[in-house]
């Protein structure tokens, strides 16, 4: 994996990683992380679509580094494609030591949402 830097927008969500997170050699579980980068998608699309987005997609999961407990977890999310009623979020995750500086890229993935009304049938972003 190529150095890369965490991307130039605040964290949607930023979480110290806990023991009921993790296995019993402290690793973090992947279903832990994949909720937390759900979460920063939906709010991403929430706010976008300005009401209820539900997820009904994710594309190209990767883990590159693993998360252990007491690392700090910052998630980016970015709009990157917004269709009639759909919209797709690009999602990374990265981490950092409890002590240190450095940052590294554990995982990412493309989200898709859609826009639903109180009926929960799909309805239009800019509705």
């Amino acid at each position: 994996m190529p150095d890369r830097t965490p991307p130039a927008i605040e964290p949607t969500i930023r979480v110290t990683t806990m023991p009921a997170d993790a296995n019993a050699y402290g690793d973090i579980f992947g279903g832990w992380l994949m909720g937390q980068m759900d979460m920063a998608a939906g709010l991403v699309a929430a706010r976008r679509s300005r009401g209820r987005a539900v997820t009904v997609a994710m594309d190209g999961m990767q883990f590159h580094a693993p998360v252990s407990v007491g690392d700090e977890v910052s998630v980016y999310a970015q709009l990157t494609k917004v269709g009639r009623t759909s919209m797709q979020i690009d999602v990374e995750a990265w981490r950092r030591h409890r002590e240190e500086d450095e940052r590294e890229l554990v995982t990412q993935a493309s989200f898709t949402f859609v826009a639903v009304g109180a009926d929960k049938k799909p309805r239009a972003v800019d509705a």
